[in-house]
């Protein structure tokens, strides 16, 4: 019996480009982030206006698992899809943000909306709302890309059945330096789901 898993569909955004499965499918050179990041929003024709009021980082990362998702998850039926995100800089472009609206006590204004995405995990918790998704999910903080420890953490979700499929991804967002890439994990797939693929996808 073959137990091996496999790479369904992936994603990376950087560089001001958008690739699915391998293949380029928007670019927008010299955009700034907000600007480029709103432009993929439109291209791919998403309609989701939560979209708007989310923090940089969890657009990046709702923007990448969504370009997966939407061909993947049927409303009709409960979807069992664990999410594994880890990035390097957690969520420190929105707590500077909000320590700056803090930081001055004759102009202290804290936004509720900027306090509200001050943990990494946030951006999952966007992915799960949009697609109703109540299965196991975890963000981690590492120092770079770990891909052993995120092969594993995924094959354990599946071998222990607590999964039928993983959103894995990397999704780092601070200061406009941005790098995300996201992949799903299941039994069938065009690509073997093991460190050297991912490896591959990442440093392309």
């Amino acid at each position: 019996m073959d137990s091996k898993n496999y790479i369904s569909h992936h994603c990376i955004i950087e560089n001001n480009a958008v690739s699915i499965n391998g293949e380029k499918l928007f670019e927008m050179e010299g955009a700034p982030y907000p600007e480029f990041i709103k432009s993929v929003y439109k291209n791919f024709d998403l309609d989701y206006p939560k979209f708007f009021k989310m923090d940089n980082l969890s657009k990046l990362a709702f923007l990448t698992a969504e370009l997966i998702l939407k061909n993947v998850v049927k409303a009709t039926e409960e979807n069992d899809i664990a999410l594994v995100f880890a990035n390097r800089s957690s969520s420190l472009d929105t707590d500077v943000r909000h320590q700056n609206s803090i930081a001055n006590k004759d102009d202290y204004f804290p936004s509720p909306a900027v306090f509200v995405y001050t943990l990494p995990n946030i951006c999952i918790g966007e992915i799960s709302i949009k697609h109703h998704l109540q299965s196991e999910n975890a963000f981690f903080v590492f120092d770079q890309f770990d891909t052993t420890f995120m092969t594993q953490y995924a094959e354990s979700l599946l071998e222990t059945k607590k999964a039928q499929k993983v959103l894995c991804g990397w999704v780092e967002y601070y200061q406009e330096k941005y790098k995300a890439i996201v992949y799903l994990v299941e039994q069938e797939g065009a690509l073997e789901h093991n460190k050297q693929i991912i490896n591959t996808l990442y440093n392309k």
